[in-house]
């Protein structure tokens, strides 16, 4: 109890030094707080983002290989399609066809910045891009959110002659729910190579909303001017057969208690031409979310780490210089019988006693600066993302679109709560640092006599 009550004697005559070690303790536990609490939200928000994407595996064209149709798009077979949906394990197929179709009354929104030639706008003025695909809820695009539904529901299997609009498309169009407009095949289509010319009316049963993040080099780009449709309608704005009909892509949801590896291995060993084709786990179509999660970790450890090497360095600076400054008073408790171990002890209960009041503190700002630390430093790793992206975008001459900005998409929200286990990882931590730096900081003083210390006094 002396000990106890020498400590707070001391803690509470000294105020200014008391603020100094006050404010360190409690810069290092807000800041070691916020690190750990980021860290793990960004855990959480991974987690829930991979969580359907884990769970499936995409057919595309090797473009090493297979160069796809004459305007780039995908060349899969529908029997290649139906093998693989017939491996055990794989629950569904998600098919999509892109094709290019003319608007028949409507029009399309204008893409700043973008002329086109008199040619063009004759041949492709009115062309949207519209995606044929019999379960729009699994489009990748919707999964990363870089398409959300507003209004309405997403297409089903066995929808016939339905589409998803955009709501400023639909906006301009005076459209709604449950309106009907007409698509009209492309006859200049490069891809159209059956030179269809075909007419049908769609009824709409949704709309989505998102923005492109990026320019566009043509109007079709625009998220606004992308049209879904049942596989029915697309593949008559082509003139496709079953038989006969390409798919852009496919994507194969695998039940969650199969090896999603081992059905990919499966389907590698079926007769389809691998050197035209390739399988892709969904996850490693978003290179660019995988890249920001590993930033978030990376700069939250070296927060973490920093904040407790920093504080430690500079608290026991502190208290050797406080040490020093009470060279006299522990010269005469130890002439007086005080061991090293009582005058530690009581150091430790001094600082003990303001690390107790920081801690408190930290823990009662942890959650507002956790937040505001969070949105801080996901600000500047998608900043610095965006940079080399745009970057890479531009040196490549790439266009923009949804496929692009799904592709690039990452980390847009971290929802930062501090909880218990932070809290006591945090002050468990920082207790050892306080016992590191009291030891240290006192060790220098503590090896001399009673005599050297008082001779050492002015």
């Amino acid at each position: 109890m002396n000990i106890l009550q020498n400590a707070w004697a001391y803690v509470s005559r000294k105020k200014f030094k008391t603020l100094i070690i006050f404010f360190i303790l409690f810069s290092m536990a807000t800041v070691a707080l916020s690190s750990l609490a980021v860290k793990h939200a960004t855990d959480t928000a991974a987690k829930e983002t991979f969580k359907s994407i884990n769970s499936s595996f995409s057919m595309q064209i090797d473009r090493r290989h297979n160069q796809g149709t004459a305007r780039g798009g995908g060349n899969l077979k529908g029997k290649d399609i139906q093998a693989i949906e017939g491996i055990e394990g794989v629950q569904k197929a998600v098919k999509r066809m892109e094709v290019v179709a003319d608007l028949v009354d409507q029009e399309l929104i204008p893409a700043k910045g973008v002329r086109l030639d008199a040619t063009r706008q004759q041949r492709f003025g009115k062309a949207a891009q519209v995606t044929g695909i019999n379960d729009s809820s699994m489009d990748e695009r919707f999964a990363a959110q870089t398409f959300t539904l507003t209004e309405g529901r997403h297409i089903k299997d066995d929808d016939t002659n339905v589409a998803l609009v955009h709501e400023d498309f639909a906006k301009k169009n005076n459209l709604k729910v449950g309106d009907k407009f007409k698509l009209k095949s492309n006859i200049y289509d490069a891809d159209n190579e059956k030179h269809a010319n075909n007419q049908t009316e769609v009824t709409i049963v949704g709309l989505f909303g998102g923005k492109n993040k990026g320019g566009v080099t043509a109007p079709q780009e625009l998220y606004e001017n992308t049209i879904l449709t049942d596989l029915k309608t697309s593949a008559l704005m082509y003139g496709y057969t079953d038989a006969d009909a390409i798919y852009l892509d496919a994507t194969f949801l695998v039940g969650g208690q199969y090896d999603i590896d081992k059905v990919m291995e499966q389907a590698k060993k079926l007769g389809i031409d691998w050197k035209a084709y390739t399988l892709i786990k969904s996850s490693q179509n978003y290179p660019t979310l995988q890249k920001s999660i590993n930033l978030v970790y990376g700069l939250t450890d070296k927060l973490f780490l920093g904040s407790l090497i920093f504080s430690a360095i500079i608290l026991v600076l502190v208290l050797f210089l406080w040490t020093n400054s009470r060279r006299r008073e522990i010269g005469v408790r130890l002439a007086l019988g005080m061991t090293n171990k009582t005058i530690i002890a009581q150091m430790l209960c001094e600082v003990g006693m303001v690390s107790i009041a920081s801690f408190i503190a930290a823990v009662l700002a942890g959650g507002p600066v956790s937040e505001w630390v969070g949105k801080l430093i996901l600000g500047q790793v998608n900043s610095s993302l965006g940079t080399q992206l745009a970057n890479e975008a531009k040196s490549a001459n790439l266009g923009g679109g949804a496929a692009v900005d799904g592709f690039n998409k990452t980390l847009t929200e971290l929802s930062v709560t501090v909880s218990n286990m932070d809290k006591a990882t945090v002050v468990g931590l920082g207790l050892v640092v306080v016992v590191i730096a009291v030891l240290l900081g006192s060790a220098f003083i503590l090896q001399k006599s009673p005599k050297s210390l008082l001779q050492d006094t002015e």
